[in-house]
């Protein structure tokens, strides 16, 4: 049993603009808040793969299995011999408004008692991995106003990864 934590948020911006930010190579150099150092090791038709070196120095594999052009991308992401985590990113389009969804499906104690996972997963996990999203989503908002780099830690520290 894997519970998702998705988070949404409205981008000042048009599709296009969104998608040729969060489809670029070295990306969350640019917005994401707790991203020390996003280094690309693939990024070509045939597959992308980069890594994503947090404040706090841990060190995460993302390897995109699903490229949607102009629309989102499926990713597995954890340390290079670990366990992965599966993460959706979808633009939608609603009332001529352009929204952001980021969906995250941890791994986290899925081969664990379901009533322990549980547990964590509403008091722990979830809780965290929302604070995690608002901030990244955020700082793509950040980013397109100000065309410049978000500040690390930009919206509050983060105990996982700052």
């Amino acid at each position: 049993m894997i519970l998702p934590v998705s988070y949404e948020i409205k981008i000042n911006s048009s599709k296009e603009k969104l998608w040729d930010l969060i489809s670029s190579p070295g990306h969350l150099n640019l917005f994401h808040p707790f991203c020390k150092k996003n280094n690309v090791i693939d990024w070509n038709k045939n597959g992308k793969k980069d890594i994503l070196i947090y404040l706090n120095g841990l060190k995460y594999i993302r390897e995109f299995y699903k490229w949607d052009e102009d629309y989102g991308y499926s990713l597995l992401i954890g340390k290079e011999n670990g366990e992965k985590s599966k993460v959706e990113w979808k633009i939608l389009s609603r009332n001529n408004k352009v929204f952001l969804n980021i969906k995250v499906f941890p791994y986290i104690f899925h081969n664990k008692n379901k009533l322990v996972y549980l547990f964590y997963y509403y008091f722990f996990i979830k809780p965290m991995l929302k604070k995690y999203l608002s901030s990244v989503l955020r700082g793509i908002n950040w980013y397109l106003k100000n065309k410049k780099p978000v500040p690390k830690n930009k919206f509050g520290k983060h105990s996982w990864f700052s």
